[in-house]
Protein backbone atom coordinates (compact mmCIF):
# COMPACT_ATOMS: atom_id res chain seq x y z
CA UNK A 1 0.00 0.00 0.00
CA UNK A 2 2.93 2.54 1.59
CA UNK A 3 4.26 1.68 -2.65
CA UNK A 4 1.06 3.57 -3.92
CA UNK A 5 0.53 6.19 -2.48
CA UNK A 6 1.95 8.63 -5.45
CA UNK A 7 1.80 5.92 -8.04
CA UNK A 8 0.34 8.54 -10.43
CA UNK A 9 2.83 11.30 -9.59
CA UNK A 10 5.78 12.08 -11.62
CA UNK A 11 8.86 14.31 -9.98
CA UNK A 12 11.77 15.91 -11.62
CA UNK A 13 14.66 15.61 -9.38
CA UNK A 14 17.49 18.34 -10.18
CA UNK A 15 19.13 17.21 -6.27
CA UNK A 16 22.42 15.41 -5.86
CA UNK A 17 24.70 14.35 -2.95
CA UNK A 18 22.63 13.41 -0.26
CA UNK A 19 19.78 15.62 0.97
CA UNK A 20 17.64 15.95 -2.17
CA UNK A 21 18.27 12.33 -3.27
CA UNK A 22 17.10 10.86 -0.05
CA UNK A 23 14.23 13.57 -0.31
CA UNK A 24 13.43 12.01 -3.97
CA UNK A 25 13.81 8.68 -2.64
CA UNK A 26 11.57 8.36 -0.22
CA UNK A 27 8.72 9.61 -2.84
CA UNK A 28 10.12 6.68 -5.26
CA UNK A 29 9.80 4.59 -2.45
CA UNK A 30 5.72 5.82 -2.16
CA UNK A 31 5.24 5.13 -5.74
CA UNK A 32 6.20 8.76 -7.52
CA UNK A 33 7.86 8.41 -11.23
CA UNK A 34 11.29 10.12 -10.08
CA UNK A 35 13.67 11.31 -13.00
CA UNK A 36 16.89 12.25 -12.14
CA UNK A 37 18.33 14.91 -14.17
CA UNK A 38 22.01 14.52 -14.07
CA UNK A 39 25.12 16.38 -15.83
CA UNK A 40 26.22 14.18 -19.06
CA UNK A 41 29.61 12.68 -18.24
CA UNK A 42 29.22 12.92 -14.61
CA UNK A 43 26.08 13.05 -12.78
CA UNK A 44 25.75 13.20 -8.82
CA UNK A 45 28.48 13.58 -6.97
CA UNK A 46 28.10 10.76 -5.08
CA UNK A 47 28.87 8.79 -8.33
CA UNK A 48 32.21 9.29 -7.69
CA UNK A 49 32.22 8.69 -3.61
CA UNK A 50 34.48 5.84 -3.26
CA UNK A 51 36.25 3.89 -2.18
CA UNK A 52 34.68 1.67 -1.51
CA UNK A 53 33.00 0.58 -5.15
CA UNK A 54 29.99 -2.38 -5.41
CA UNK A 55 28.70 -3.21 -8.93
CA UNK A 56 31.04 -0.36 -10.51
CA UNK A 57 29.98 3.06 -8.77
CA UNK A 58 29.50 4.11 -5.35
CA UNK A 59 27.46 2.20 -2.22
CA UNK A 60 26.49 6.13 -1.38
CA UNK A 61 24.74 6.53 -4.55
CA UNK A 62 23.15 3.44 -4.69
CA UNK A 63 21.80 3.66 -0.76
CA UNK A 64 19.81 7.32 -2.08
CA UNK A 65 18.72 6.46 -5.68
CA UNK A 66 16.82 3.34 -5.97
CA UNK A 67 13.18 3.46 -7.82
CA UNK A 68 14.51 6.51 -10.19
CA UNK A 69 15.45 6.88 -13.73
CA UNK A 70 18.38 9.12 -15.02
CA UNK A 71 18.41 11.44 -17.89
CA UNK A 72 21.36 13.63 -18.84
CA UNK A 73 20.74 17.10 -19.54
CA UNK A 74 22.93 20.15 -20.21
CA UNK A 75 21.17 22.51 -18.07
CA UNK A 76 23.64 25.39 -18.82
CA UNK A 77 22.26 25.05 -22.39
CA UNK A 78 18.88 26.91 -23.52
CA UNK A 79 17.48 23.97 -25.24
CA UNK A 80 18.45 21.98 -22.35
CA UNK A 81 16.60 24.28 -20.12
CA UNK A 82 13.57 23.94 -22.94
CA UNK A 83 13.74 20.26 -22.05
CA UNK A 84 13.12 20.60 -18.45
CA UNK A 85 10.42 23.26 -19.41
CA UNK A 86 8.96 20.66 -21.01
CA UNK A 87 9.60 17.92 -18.66
CA UNK A 88 7.71 20.09 -15.83
CA UNK A 89 4.79 20.61 -17.43
CA UNK A 90 4.26 16.90 -17.12
CA UNK A 91 5.39 16.77 -14.06
CA UNK A 92 4.17 17.02 -10.32
CA UNK A 93 6.86 17.92 -8.76
CA UNK A 94 10.23 20.11 -9.24
CA UNK A 95 13.05 20.11 -6.99
CA UNK A 96 16.57 20.75 -7.15
CA UNK A 97 19.81 21.48 -4.17
CA UNK A 98 21.36 24.57 -6.51
CA UNK A 99 22.28 27.86 -4.39
CA UNK A 100 19.91 30.52 -4.23
CA UNK A 101 19.30 32.34 -7.49
CA UNK A 102 21.40 29.66 -9.68
CA UNK A 103 18.12 28.09 -10.70
CA UNK A 104 16.61 31.63 -11.53
CA UNK A 105 20.10 32.45 -13.64
CA UNK A 106 19.24 29.33 -15.79
CA UNK A 107 15.00 30.15 -16.52
CA UNK A 108 14.40 27.16 -13.90
CA UNK A 109 13.24 29.25 -11.02
CA UNK A 110 10.08 28.98 -9.01
CA UNK A 111 8.19 31.55 -11.12
CA UNK A 112 9.29 30.63 -14.65
CA UNK A 113 8.32 26.75 -13.84
CA UNK A 114 4.96 28.30 -12.28
CA UNK A 115 3.96 30.11 -15.08
CA UNK A 116 4.63 27.27 -17.72
CA UNK A 117 2.95 24.58 -15.00
CA UNK A 118 0.87 26.64 -12.25
CA UNK A 119 -0.33 22.97 -10.25
CA UNK A 120 4.17 22.11 -9.52
CA UNK A 121 5.07 21.53 -6.60
CA UNK A 122 8.18 23.72 -6.19
CA UNK A 123 10.71 22.14 -4.06
CA UNK A 124 14.39 24.07 -3.07
CA UNK A 125 17.22 22.13 -1.11
CA UNK A 126 20.12 24.79 0.32
CA UNK A 127 22.73 24.97 2.68
CA UNK A 128 21.44 28.09 4.89
CA UNK A 129 18.46 29.10 3.02
CA UNK A 130 17.58 31.65 1.06
CA UNK A 131 17.58 35.16 2.54
CA UNK A 132 20.28 35.94 4.67
CA UNK A 133 24.10 37.30 4.60
CA UNK A 134 25.10 33.50 4.06
CA UNK A 135 22.55 32.23 1.31
CA UNK A 136 24.67 32.38 -1.55
CA UNK A 137 27.64 29.99 0.37
CA UNK A 138 27.59 25.60 -0.10
CA UNK A 139 27.25 23.48 2.59
CA UNK A 140 27.50 19.99 3.75
CA UNK A 141 26.26 17.95 6.50
CA UNK A 142 29.70 18.04 9.31
CA UNK A 143 29.92 21.91 8.14
CA UNK A 144 26.20 22.32 9.47
CA UNK A 145 26.91 20.74 12.33
CA UNK A 146 29.82 22.85 13.28
CA UNK A 147 27.61 25.59 12.45
CA UNK A 148 24.36 24.82 14.66
CA UNK A 149 26.36 24.06 17.72
CA UNK A 150 25.64 20.26 17.32
CA UNK A 151 29.56 19.64 16.94
CA UNK A 152 29.70 21.70 20.47
CA UNK A 153 27.21 18.81 22.58
CA UNK A 154 28.88 15.94 21.27
CA UNK A 155 32.18 13.71 22.43
CA UNK A 156 33.36 13.41 25.77
CA UNK A 157 34.14 16.49 28.12
CA UNK A 158 37.62 17.28 27.72
CA UNK A 159 37.64 16.01 24.12
CA UNK A 160 37.67 17.42 20.84
CA UNK A 161 34.57 18.10 19.38
CA UNK A 162 33.50 14.85 16.73
CA UNK A 163 30.64 14.92 14.41
CA UNK A 164 27.71 12.74 14.48
CA UNK A 165 28.67 10.05 11.92
CA UNK A 166 25.53 9.50 10.52
CA UNK A 167 24.43 12.32 8.22
CA UNK A 168 21.71 13.51 10.56
CA UNK A 169 21.69 16.60 9.38
CA UNK A 170 21.32 15.78 5.41
CA UNK A 171 18.92 12.90 5.63
CA UNK A 172 16.80 15.20 7.93
CA UNK A 173 16.61 17.97 5.24
CA UNK A 174 15.32 15.45 2.59
CA UNK A 175 12.89 14.45 5.31
CA UNK A 176 11.83 18.00 5.99
CA UNK A 177 11.31 18.42 2.34
CA UNK A 178 9.85 15.33 1.40
CA UNK A 179 7.13 16.25 4.09
CA UNK A 180 6.85 19.52 2.76
CA UNK A 181 6.38 18.26 -0.65
CA UNK A 182 3.76 15.98 0.66
CA UNK A 183 1.67 19.11 1.98
CA UNK A 184 2.14 21.12 -0.77
CA UNK A 185 0.13 18.14 -2.70
CA UNK A 186 -2.30 17.52 -0.56
CA UNK A 187 -3.16 21.60 -0.87
CA UNK A 188 -2.99 21.40 -4.09
CA UNK A 189 -6.29 19.32 -4.10
CA UNK A 190 -8.57 21.98 -2.63
CA UNK A 191 -6.47 25.06 -4.19
CA UNK A 192 -5.53 23.55 -7.63
CA UNK A 193 -2.12 25.67 -7.23
CA UNK A 194 1.16 24.36 -6.61
CA UNK A 195 3.09 25.98 -4.17
CA UNK A 196 7.24 26.94 -2.73
CA UNK A 197 8.71 24.27 -0.60
CA UNK A 198 12.01 25.35 1.04
CA UNK A 199 14.01 23.13 3.20
CA UNK A 200 17.79 23.74 4.25
CA UNK A 201 20.44 22.25 6.06
CA UNK A 202 20.95 25.04 8.76
CA UNK A 203 17.64 25.19 9.49
CA UNK A 204 17.25 21.32 10.18
CA UNK A 205 20.55 21.34 12.00
CA UNK A 206 18.75 24.40 14.59
CA UNK A 207 16.02 22.16 14.31
CA UNK A 208 17.53 18.84 16.13
CA UNK A 209 18.73 21.61 18.79
CA UNK A 210 15.61 22.52 19.86
CA UNK A 211 15.87 20.80 23.49
CA UNK A 212 19.52 22.59 24.13
CA UNK A 213 18.43 26.01 22.89
CA UNK A 214 15.10 25.33 25.42
CA UNK A 215 17.57 24.65 28.11
CA UNK A 216 19.92 27.47 27.49
CA UNK A 217 17.18 29.49 27.42
CA UNK A 218 16.10 28.54 30.81
CA UNK A 219 19.74 28.54 32.57
CA UNK A 220 22.09 30.71 29.83
CA UNK A 221 24.12 27.36 30.58
CA UNK A 222 26.36 25.87 27.44
CA UNK A 223 25.66 22.34 27.53
CA UNK A 224 28.53 20.05 28.78
CA UNK A 225 29.88 17.30 26.18
CA UNK A 226 28.82 14.35 27.94
CA UNK A 227 29.62 11.52 25.73
CA UNK A 228 26.80 9.18 25.39
CA UNK A 229 24.98 10.41 28.20
CA UNK A 230 21.90 13.01 28.59
CA UNK A 231 22.17 15.93 30.77
CA UNK A 232 18.14 15.79 31.86
CA UNK A 233 18.36 12.57 33.58
CA UNK A 234 20.46 9.80 34.75
CA UNK A 235 21.04 6.76 34.90
CA UNK A 236 20.89 7.79 31.11
CA UNK A 237 23.90 6.17 29.02
CA UNK A 238 26.74 4.04 28.07
CA UNK A 239 28.40 1.32 30.45
CA UNK A 240 31.16 -0.81 29.92
CA UNK A 241 30.65 -4.87 30.46
CA UNK A 242 32.91 -7.47 30.66
CA UNK A 243 32.61 -8.15 26.97
CA UNK A 244 31.11 -4.78 25.59
CA UNK A 245 29.03 -1.79 26.38
CA UNK A 246 25.56 -1.51 27.75
CA UNK A 247 23.11 1.80 27.38
CA UNK A 248 21.15 1.74 30.42
CA UNK A 249 18.27 4.59 30.47
CA UNK A 250 16.23 5.11 33.24
CA UNK A 251 14.04 7.89 32.55
CA UNK A 252 12.30 7.86 35.93
CA UNK A 253 12.24 7.18 39.26
CA UNK A 254 10.51 4.01 38.86
CA UNK A 255 12.51 2.97 36.20
CA UNK A 256 15.73 3.55 37.92
CA UNK A 257 14.49 1.29 41.05
CA UNK A 258 14.06 -1.41 38.20
CA UNK A 259 17.44 -0.89 36.88
CA UNK A 260 18.49 -1.23 40.73
CA UNK A 261 16.30 -4.44 40.72
CA UNK A 262 17.99 -6.06 37.75
CA UNK A 263 21.62 -5.51 38.34
CA UNK A 264 20.88 -6.76 42.16
CA UNK A 265 22.20 -3.83 43.68
CA UNK A 266 19.07 -2.22 45.97
CA UNK A 267 21.29 -0.30 47.82
CA UNK A 268 21.80 1.97 45.11
CA UNK A 269 17.50 2.54 44.94
CA UNK A 270 17.67 3.27 48.89
CA UNK A 271 21.00 5.85 48.77
CA UNK A 272 19.48 9.45 49.24
CA UNK A 273 21.99 10.77 47.04
CA UNK A 274 19.81 8.88 43.99
CA UNK A 275 16.50 9.57 45.53
CA UNK A 276 15.29 11.44 42.63
CA UNK A 277 16.24 12.17 38.97
CA UNK A 278 17.50 15.54 40.02
CA UNK A 279 19.73 14.16 42.86
CA UNK A 280 21.00 11.51 40.24
CA UNK A 281 21.44 14.08 37.55
CA UNK A 282 24.21 16.06 40.28
CA UNK A 283 25.52 12.99 41.11
CA UNK A 284 26.22 11.33 38.05
CA UNK A 285 29.84 10.88 38.17
CA UNK A 286 29.48 8.66 41.15
CA UNK A 287 26.19 6.75 40.39
CA UNK A 288 27.67 6.29 37.34
CA UNK A 289 30.75 4.58 38.92
CA UNK A 290 28.83 2.54 41.10
CA UNK A 291 26.48 0.76 38.64
CA UNK A 292 29.72 0.43 36.21
CA UNK A 293 31.68 -1.32 39.07
CA UNK A 294 28.63 -3.92 38.47
CA UNK A 295 28.32 -4.27 34.90
CA UNK A 296 32.52 -4.58 34.16
CA UNK A 297 31.96 -7.90 36.20
CA UNK A 298 29.27 -9.49 34.05
CA UNK A 299 28.86 -10.32 30.07
CA UNK A 300 26.56 -8.13 27.90
CA UNK A 301 23.89 -10.96 27.17
CA UNK A 302 23.12 -11.45 30.88
CA UNK A 303 23.08 -7.99 31.90
CA UNK A 304 20.66 -7.38 28.98
CA UNK A 305 18.90 -10.43 29.74
CA UNK A 306 18.25 -9.16 33.18
CA UNK A 307 17.43 -5.64 33.01
CA UNK A 308 15.01 -7.11 30.36
CA UNK A 309 13.34 -9.15 32.70
CA UNK A 310 13.23 -6.12 35.42
CA UNK A 311 11.46 -3.86 32.83
CA UNK A 312 14.22 -1.43 32.59
CA UNK A 313 15.05 -0.23 28.88
CA UNK A 314 18.64 -0.95 28.13
CA UNK A 315 20.40 -2.31 24.58
CA UNK A 316 23.64 -4.01 23.82
CA UNK A 317 26.05 -1.88 22.13
CA UNK A 318 26.08 -3.52 18.61
CA UNK A 319 28.18 -3.11 15.76
CA UNK A 320 26.70 -2.67 11.92
CA UNK A 321 27.47 -6.36 11.29
CA UNK A 322 25.66 -7.71 15.03
CA UNK A 323 22.40 -5.12 13.97
CA UNK A 324 22.32 -6.76 10.54
CA UNK A 325 21.76 -10.32 12.07
CA UNK A 326 19.72 -9.54 14.72
CA UNK A 327 16.68 -11.23 14.80
CA UNK A 328 14.58 -7.99 16.10
CA UNK A 329 15.39 -6.61 12.68
CA UNK A 330 14.86 -9.63 10.63
CA UNK A 331 11.05 -9.42 11.93
CA UNK A 332 10.88 -5.63 11.19
CA UNK A 333 11.40 -6.41 7.70
CA UNK A 334 13.34 -3.18 7.11
CA UNK A 335 16.19 -4.17 5.11
CA UNK A 336 15.62 -6.15 2.33
CA UNK A 337 17.85 -7.18 -0.78
CA UNK A 338 17.65 -5.84 -3.67
CA UNK A 339 19.50 -7.22 -6.89
CA UNK A 340 22.20 -5.11 -8.73
CA UNK A 341 24.41 -5.95 -11.78
CA UNK A 342 26.54 -8.74 -10.06
CA UNK A 343 25.06 -8.86 -6.79
CA UNK A 344 22.36 -10.71 -6.01
CA UNK A 345 22.18 -10.67 -2.49
CA UNK A 346 22.60 -6.30 -2.11
CA UNK A 347 21.08 -4.96 0.91
CA UNK A 348 19.05 -1.84 1.32
CA UNK A 349 17.34 -0.27 4.06
CA UNK A 350 13.38 0.43 3.30
CA UNK A 351 11.50 3.52 4.53
CA UNK A 352 10.83 3.34 8.30
CA UNK A 353 6.93 3.62 7.96
CA UNK A 354 4.12 1.00 7.09
CA UNK A 355 0.82 1.50 5.83
CA UNK A 356 -1.72 -1.06 6.75
CA UNK A 357 1.46 -3.23 7.87
CA UNK A 358 2.69 -2.82 4.48
CA UNK A 359 5.85 -1.22 3.73
CA UNK A 360 7.43 0.95 0.82
CA UNK A 361 8.05 -0.71 -2.62
CA UNK A 362 11.78 -1.08 -3.48
CA UNK A 363 11.69 -2.56 -7.05
CA UNK A 364 13.99 -0.59 -9.38
CA UNK A 365 18.21 -0.13 -8.59
CA UNK A 366 19.59 2.54 -8.84
CA UNK A 367 19.88 3.82 -12.86
CA UNK A 368 23.00 3.34 -14.75
CA UNK A 369 24.31 7.83 -15.51
CA UNK A 370 21.68 8.53 -18.57
CA UNK A 371 20.08 4.98 -18.76
CA UNK A 372 16.53 6.71 -19.54
CA UNK A 373 17.46 9.24 -21.60
CA UNK A 374 16.14 7.77 -24.69
CA UNK A 375 13.21 6.55 -23.56
CA UNK A 376 12.23 9.99 -21.15
CA UNK A 377 12.64 11.87 -24.66
CA UNK A 378 10.37 9.46 -26.51
CA UNK A 379 7.30 10.20 -23.49
CA UNK A 380 7.75 14.20 -24.21
CA UNK A 381 7.03 13.12 -28.25
CA UNK A 382 10.43 13.54 -29.31
CA UNK A 383 11.56 11.10 -32.25
CA UNK A 384 14.43 9.12 -32.89
CA UNK A 385 16.11 11.69 -34.95
CA UNK A 386 15.55 14.45 -32.86
CA UNK A 387 16.91 12.48 -29.75
CA UNK A 388 20.25 11.73 -31.91
CA UNK A 389 20.43 15.09 -32.84
CA UNK A 390 20.26 16.48 -29.12
CA UNK A 391 22.92 13.83 -28.37
CA UNK A 392 25.09 14.44 -31.11
CA UNK A 393 25.02 18.61 -29.80
CA UNK A 394 25.85 17.06 -26.17
CA UNK A 395 22.27 18.43 -25.38
CA UNK A 396 21.50 15.48 -23.62
CA UNK A 397 23.70 12.00 -23.35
Amino acid sequence: MLDTVLSNFRVIDLTQNVAGPYCTQILGDMGADIIKVERPGRGDDTRDWRPPVLAGTSPTFLALNRNKRSICIDINDAEGVAILHRLAASADVFIHSMKPGSADARGLGYEALSAVNPRLVYGAISAFGSEGPLSSLPGYDPLMQAFTGIMSTTGNEGDDPVRVSVSLIDMGTGMWAAQGILAALLSRQSSGRGTLVEASLMETGISWMTVFIANFGATGTLPRKLGSAMAMTAPYELFRSADGHVFIAAGNDRLFRQVCSGLDVPQLADDPRFAANADRVKARDVLHEAIEAVTRTRQTGDIVSRLRQAGAPCSELNNVGQLLSHEQVAASGIVRNLPIEGVPDHKVVGLPLKLSGQGSGISKAPPALGADTSTILAELGLDDSQIEQLRESRIVA
